[in-house]
């Protein structure tokens, strides 16, 4: 009886390793088999410190508990082109060709999270999808050749009725062909990188719509294994409009933690969460007390990996979760520019 029992005993206990995800979620040394990246686009780390204190984002605080809170500091452009084009890459700007808002170009195929995760686990082994509340600015819009004449007959146009002259595309120049001229914007971010993955929606705008979507896709997917960017745009809209101080700013974050915690519960139900890791950031913070975001370099991670043993940059974001899908980053090229925030690394002084 006694051999049986320790036998039994035995035989748990390498079922408790051979599993690692059913009882204890994803440790340190595991590979993840889903992963979550939510973006609470346009927080304010400071700002975000001042609902924590006051108990208002307990979703946020109740994950990182599991794993951390560090801070991320960007040292480029504090827009919302770069800033996500960085996270969903892992590069700078010089690889990708995403400046800002305005310098910009489709990023090249095959740079991004989604399409090397596609590549390392093949389509039909792995879920991307991506539901996103902006529209101009995480888009992938085809590229644009606008005939100058229109351009002009429309600036005439405003001048005549006395009001501004209208802005032209963003990011646009003009080119002359066979004695044409044009004014041609170049294709959005993420003209390319839609073709390459499973389900790329954007301009959803309100949290309730992103995340309804959120939800139906989860549920569609959960036999999958899953990789979602789930972008919540709203402290950003009002941060434009009210102000970083203002309650609707406020009102946004919390808006955010509050969609956050209804998908950790939407996992649960389906019996995904011990399996899956999720990772909260943002692509800029905000000009304190104004409605810009022209120098807001101090973001955050939240996350449920207690792997995470550093603060970093938005570049580290990428690397942070091919690692932990169990990529081998010495094999990417070009290299990624961030490095994996499961490893300690200090930046070369000069």
């Amino acid at each position: 009886m006694k051999t049986l029992r320790r036998t039994t005993l035995l035989v748990l206990a390498v079922l408790f390793l051979l599993l690692p995800f059913s009882a204890r979620g994803v440790e340190r040394g595991d590979t993840a088999r889903n992963i979550l990246l939510i973006g609470w686009d346009g927080c304010q780390r400071n700002h975000l410190k001042e609902c924590i204190a006051r108990n208002e984002v307990p979703n946020l605080v109740k994950l990182s508990k599991e794993g951390k809170l560090v801070a991320i500091d960007i040292t480029r452009t504090t827009d919302t082109k770069a800033g996500w084009t960085q996270i969903l890459t892992g590069y700078e700007p010089e690889t990708s060709g995403v400046f800002s808002n305005g310098i910009y170009q489709p990023i090249p195929v095959g740079y991004t999270v989604f399409e090397r995760l596609e590549k390392f686990f093949g389509p039909d082994n792995i879920a991307t999808v991506a539901v996103i509340g902006k529209k101009g600015h995480v888009d992938a819009d085809a590229p644009r050749k606008i005939p100058m004449e229109q351009i002009l007959a429309r600036e005439k146009r405003a001048v005549e009725r006395g009001k501004a002259k209208p802005r032209r595309p963003a990011g646009g120049k003009v080119v002359e062909e066979d004695g044409k001229r044009y004014w041609v914007v170049p294709g959005k971010p993420y003209f390319h990188t839609k073709d390459h993955m499973d389900v790329f929606i954007n301009g959803l705008q309100k949290n309730e719509k992103v995340l309804a979507t959120a939800l139906e896709y989860l549920e569609k997917c959960k036999d999958k294994r899953l990789f979602f960017f789930i972008h919540f745009a709203e402290p950003d809209h009002v941060g434009h409009a009210h102000g970083e101080n203002s309650k609707e700013y406020n009102d946004g974050i919390i808006s955010d933690d509050t969609c956050t915690g209804k998908i950790v519960a939407k996992l649960k139900e389906l019996g995904l969460y011990d399996k899956t890791l999720i990772y909260i950031t943002a692509d800029h913070g905000f000009d304190e007390g104004l409605t810009s975001h022209r120098d807001a370099p101090y973001v955050f991670l939240g996350t449920n990996d207690a792997a995470v043993v550093r603060r970093g940059q938005r570049t580290d974001i990428t690397p942070t979760i091919l690692k932990r899908f169990g990529m081998d980053l010495s094999k990417i090229n070009p290299p990624l520019d961030g490095r994996p925030l499961t490893e300690p690394y200090e930046p070369p002084i000069w």
